[in-house]
């Protein structure tokens, strides 16, 4: 039985992890980590906290937005929309990381730990001596994993790292956009959560190799890298087509039709696409477009994209999003409305599948939180716990793990 008081048989109970991150990346790997099990204790020093909190004494205009209906209450840093998603199913600590007893009260907990996660600048781990090879003197089998934003090794193993120099550096930024206009970054900054999908998943390999020989081991996960690797395009192009691929809009460098129209309504719009001749007939029947020799093959419609969008855009001002999704979709053609905020939260297809759960924190309130995207038939995961307030579990880490006494 965990500290949330619930009976669990999930697929990491018994793994405990020190959470040493900041920010995205490293909080959402030992997050994936915690939705699985996982027992994750954030550490955090008291002169240090996340910055993901915000300030530690609200300051007016700042971040307002962070905050539930804008308001940042008394203790600001424990109602943090993005760190208490970011932040679930996990323990908190405070610690003095600058003096010798919250160092050795760190040594203590690595002794009991399966797994450290951070994503320091690369040396920060070495100077607090938490570093893999003085972590595993203090348990042998540890698995300590870095997420730097450039990974320990290289020439830029020491640059700082953002949301949007990870899209620019990981070559997204230079095919997002119109062509002829400047790159333009996607405003979501998918490399950290991306770094931290692959971090969860290289944990959870190197627990499965200590399971087969009992040994731990380091794991250098560079955000960057992480990012590239799901890009690969980009690099074929290159390396077999001596090609650099230019931006493009919503438009395919194969398929036609394939971009965003508007619909009736404001600012409402459906993305489409055909990617075969067969969906290509559908939607010609659905939007009762004529037999038209421009548009007979993918290469015919490839070169008068221009005049087919038009037809397309004619026919889907004329109608509601969701009314011309549903027509396209039966039919068989991919089709979505752009959905806002505030339609994800009510979409009728999230609401039936469980997808938001409500979850209570004791000082940001009961609000709708992103639930699980799997569902597993033997071990279902849920959110179990909210994010914890700053140093809330110091007392059951320090005295239920360590045998601490409240002195």
């Amino acid at each position: 039985m965990g500290v949330d008081g619930r009976m669990s048989m999930l697929p990491l109970e018994g793994v405990r992890v020190l959470d040493f991150s900041h920010v995205w990346a490293g909080p959402f790997c030992a997050r994936l980590l915690g939705d699985f099990g996982a027992e994750v204790i954030k550490v955090e020093s008291v002169s240090r906290t996340d910055p993901e909190r915000g300030p530690a004494k609200y300051v007016p205009g700042a971040r307002m937005r962070l905050y539930p209906d804008g308001e940042p209450g008394e203790r600001p840093y424990n109602r943090a929309g993005r760190f208490n998603a970011y932040n679930r199913n996990k323990l908190g600590l405070t610690l003095d990381l600058r003096s010798d007893d919250g160092r050795e009260l760190i040594r203590e907990l690595v002794a009991v730990a399966d797994i450290v996660v951070e994503n320091f600048s690369v040396g920060v781990m070495g100077r607090l001596g938490l570093d893999y090879e003085s972590c595993r003197k203090l348990r042998p089998d540890i698995i300590c994993i870095s997420l730097p934003g450039f990974g320990s090794n290289g020439p830029e193993k020491g640059y700082a790292a953002y949301g949007l120099t990870q899209e620019a550096m990981s070559g997204l930024s230079s095919v997002t956009g119109y062509p002829g206009e400047v790159p333009i970054d996607t405003g979501v900054f998918y490399g950290d959560p991306t770094g931290g999908l692959f971090g969860a998943a290289a944990v959870s390999t190197a627990l499965w190799h200590r399971m087969q020989t009992g040994e731990g081991q380091q794991i250098d996960l560079s955000q960057r890298e992480a990012f590239a690797s799901v890009l690969p395009e980009l690099v074929f192009e290159h390396t077999m087509n001596d090609r650099v691929l230019p931006s493009a809009g919503n438009r395919h460098p194969e398929f036609a039709p394939h971009g965003v129209y508007r619909c009736s309504g404001e600012e409402a719009w459906i993305a489409i696409t055909a990617t075969t001749d067969d969906q290509f007939a559908a939607l010609r029947a659905v939007m009762g477009l004529a037999d038209d020799e421009r548009f007979s093959t993918m290469s015919d419609r490839k070169s008068n994209e221009d005049a087919l969008d038009e037809l397309i855009r004619d026919w889907t001002r004329r109608h509601e999003q969701h009314d011309a999704m549903q027509l396209l979709q039966k039919r068989g053609v991919p089709a979505g409305a752009v959905l806002s905020n505030r339609q994800i939260h009510e979409d009728p297809h999230f609401q039936a599948c469980g997808f938001f759960e409500d979850v209570t924190h004791p000082d940001a309130g009961t609000h709708a939180q992103i639930g699980m995207p799997w569902k597993m038939s033997d071990t279902p995961v849920h959110i179990r716990l909210p994010a914890p307030g700053l140093g809330q579990h110091n007392d059951y880490v320090l005295g239920d793990i360590l045998g601490l006494g409240s002195e």
